[in-house]
């Protein structure tokens, strides 16, 4: 029954997110909304992570499955998508090298500033 509530929790949250990108002029997708919701209410102790975790862990855990659908889609449009192959590979595989670069460098000085502050959240 817990894992019930905290998927509960999980899609309360959502809902939220949904509402908040229906309301603000924004071009922000309400997954984003979503993140930064439960980023909030796990910062500011509204949720612990005790009551999202397992249900969390779970959809973790089925992610790849989520990929089938969209993988078949690419599958059976092959034949258009070919000619857009080339112009997508040379897109995004500078963009992917870039937004690695940028989180690992992000990474780094929140952890920089973890250390200056003497606090460890190992």
């Amino acid at each position: 029954m817990a894992l019930v509530f905290q998927f509960g929790r999980i899609l309360a949250v959502c809902f939220l997110a949904e509402g908040l990108a229906a309301l603000l002029p924004l071009p922000i997708p309400a997954s984003v909304y979503g993140l930064l919701l439960m980023l909030a209410a796990l910062g500011l102790k509204i949720l612990k992570v005790e009551q999202v975790k397992q249900a969390s862990s779970f959809l973790v855990n089925i992610l790849p499955i989520l990929f089938l659908v969209p993988a078949v889609g690419i599958m059976a449009l092959w034949a258009e998508l070919r000619a857009f192959l080339l112009p997508c590979l040379l897109a995004a595989v500078p963009v992917t090298i870039l937004v690695m670069a940028v989180s690992g460098l992000a990474t780094q000085w929140v952890q920089g500033l973890g250390k200056k502050g003497g606090k460890s959240h190992d």
